[in-house]
């Protein structure tokens, strides 16, 4: 007999186990208000806590949220709670209706359907998209060009996701915005806030010939699956998780919370030969920590359901109190990475596999800068074409010039890059250089210095109200300047990020530059904290601070000399990473200042 609110209330005798399971599932249902997930006094996996269950009949049950009682949730927690992110288009009908921008809460709700609010820096929305795998078609990317033309201000930036973001639009035009984002077989769902954020992918995967799996498959089927599945917008900070094809070109897998990792086994080893991926984990550069080994080999075939578990294990049991410490490395910091395994391994079918790393065979160096520049493919008389974009921003006109040149010379597809550039593959051998030619006029170029080639920024303080200076600005500024002034023999990669967020990732950089206001003549004004030796994959390492405060104005004077100095005293062969390694921090400023 199932269980009613009669016969529950008939005596005081604890709840039967069916009772309680009755009762789970009865406020799933009705108290959820939208969430889908219970609010009432509830364990960390949602269910009805014993010591809830076996109290008297009457007794009111604390109201909570993944386990966690309302009073004790953060802020964003409680704007969550109260109302579902995921359920607001009447709402974004109304703002549209009415041109009004959003407040309170709502401006924290609306980054769910992608559309981010930035005032002080910009009284307008900007858009952020999700470009699974970082593939995108020329038609695609022509339509992105018109809603930046006919509602934006004409520009789109690429970030350091290998996504797009357009900028300025005004509440009156967001719901046109979003309906033709699906026309265009976009979306912009769950690209902001307390979500898994653009899933990429190495930009070379599919034909280069280097890499050890197509890994585009996979990053496409992960999308989709979060996308249709509620539960993985339910996060308490964001999550970011990259597929990594053992190519060429980096899609830097170390930096993310789940880097998927291809690996090969060869014959004679404990598992059976063939290609799997490593499973890194924790990836946080803003906190100065790179992905490390779990100890995982797991078929490609598995990926996606690894993934699922492991995030549903986060969103579970991550921190809902305290935003500083509610990203996976915070969980695995307080559990240790065997436990947050065995609980992931618990949501699936298939048992994990573990397998030491020497069972693999060693990771294939990347090639430094090979987004840029003309490259053979894997399919014969083909290449892919990595066309420089300073500091990731295109004009309307460019990205329409880009879209028409990928159909005119490739097959309509472009690639984007966590370097905030794009490939367009598939060029035959007799059409280069009609490419090279046309990517000049348009503005943009097929090869670079080693300058505006790793040239990094953020969106900077002319859009968002974080950021503490100027990047793209500044950026542009030293490349002109360095490029004119130095002549380098190996790549370096610049990096610019506006605020500790590192949302440009200047930890990595060769040279890193960290904004902040600093004193000049008893004035505050923009400058940065300027940082050196960092790297990834191979050259994975955080960079030094080596000066801190330095006004903008004197810091293209400072790299320009930092440059000179490392092509006067490298040794032969020496990249600007081994350089500066060599050399303690005094050494380097002392080399420097010279």
């Amino acid at each position: 007999m199932n269980p009613t609110t009669d016969t529950l209330q008939a005596d005081n005798a604890p709840f039967s186990e069916e009772q309680k399971q009755y009762l789970a599932g009865f406020f799933a249902g009705v108290s959820g208000r939208g969430q889908g997930q219970p609010f009432v006094a509830q364990d960390a996996a949602g269910l009805l806590t014993h010591e809830a269950a076996s109290g008297l009949p009457n007794e009111a049950l604390e109201e909570t949220y993944f386990g966690v009682p309302l009073a004790d949730l953060c802020k964003e927690e409680k704007f969550k709670y109260d109302e579902d992110p995921l359920d607001i288009w009447d709402k974004l009908v109304q703002h549209a209706a009415e041109n009004k921008f959003p407040e309170g809460g709502d401006v924290f709700r609306f980054k769910y359907q992608g559309l981010f609010y930035v005032a002080p820096a910009q009284d307008a929305f900007m858009l952020r998209l999700r470009v699974p795998g970082n593939a995108i078609k020329a038609a695609q990317l022509r339509g992105l060009a018109e809603m930046a033309r006919d509602w934006g201000k004409g520009y789109s930036d690429i970030t350091t996701r290998g996504n797009v973001q357009i900028r300025e639009f005004k509440p009156r035009d967001i719901i046109n915005v979003l309906m033709k984002l699906q026309d265009l077989g976009l979306t912009s769902r769950g690209a902001g806030a307390d979500n898994i954020r653009n899933i990429t992918a190495t930009p070379t995967t599919g034909f280069d010939h280097r890499e050890l799996l197509d890994v585009m498959p996979y990053a496409r089927a992960l999308q989709f699956y979060i996308l249709n599945h509620r539960d993985l917008f339910e996060l308490p900070r964001k999550f970011n998780i990259a597929f990594d094809s053992g190519g060429s070109v980096s899609v830097l897998g170390d930096t993310n919370d789940i880097g998927f990792q291809a690996t090969k086994v060869g014959e004679g080893k404990s598992v059976e030969a063939g290609v799997y991926f490593r499973v890194l984990l924790a990836g946080i550069t803003g906190q100065q920590q790179f992905a490390a080994d779990s100890g995982l080999l797991i078929k490609p075939e598995e990926t996606v359901a690894v993934a699922a578990a492991m995030v549903r294990v986060f969103a579970e049991h991550g921190d809902r109190t305290n935003r500083k410490k509610a990203r996976l490395k915070y969980l695995l910091d307080r559990w240790g990475v065997e436990k947050f395994l065995e609980e992931a391994e618990k949501k699936l079918s298939f048992p994990l596999r573990r397998a030491a790393s020497s069972e693999c065979e060693a990771p294939r160096p990347v090639v430094r800068h090979g987004h840029v520049g003309v490259y053979k493919q894997k399919q014969p008389g083909f290449n892919y074409v990595g066309v420089v974009i300073p500091v990731g921003r295109l004009s309307d006109k460019q990205m329409f010039r880009l879209a028409d040149l990928a159909e005119k010379y490739g097959t309509g597809d472009l690639r984007l890059t966590v370097w905030q550039n794009c490939l367009i593959p598939n060029v035959h051998d007799d059409k280069i250089e009609g490419l090279k030619l046309e990517l000049v006029r348009a503005g943009l170029h097929y090869s670079s210095t080693s300058i505006s080639g790793g040239l990094v920024a953020c969106t900077g303080n002319t859009g968002c109200k974080f950021a503490q200076t100027n990047t793209k600005g500044h950026a542009t500024l030293l490349a002109k300047r360095l490029e004119k002034k130095v002549v380098l023999n190996f790549p370096v990669n610049i990096h610019l990020t506006g605020c500790p967020n590192s949302c440009a990732q200047h930890y990595i950089g060769d040279i890193g530059l960290l904004g902040a206001k600093v004193s000049s003549s008893g004035e505050q004004v923009e400058g940065y904290h300027i940082f050196v030796g960092g790297g990834a994959d191979q050259d994975q390492g955080v960079a030094r601070e080596v000066f801190h405060g330095i006004p903008f104005p004197q810091v293209p004077d400072l790299l320009e000399k930092m440059l000179a100095t490392y092509n006067l005293r490298r040794a032969r062969g020496e990249t600007f990473i081994q350089f500066t390694r060599r050399y303690s921090v005094k050494e380097l400023q002392e080399f420097f200042s010279e």
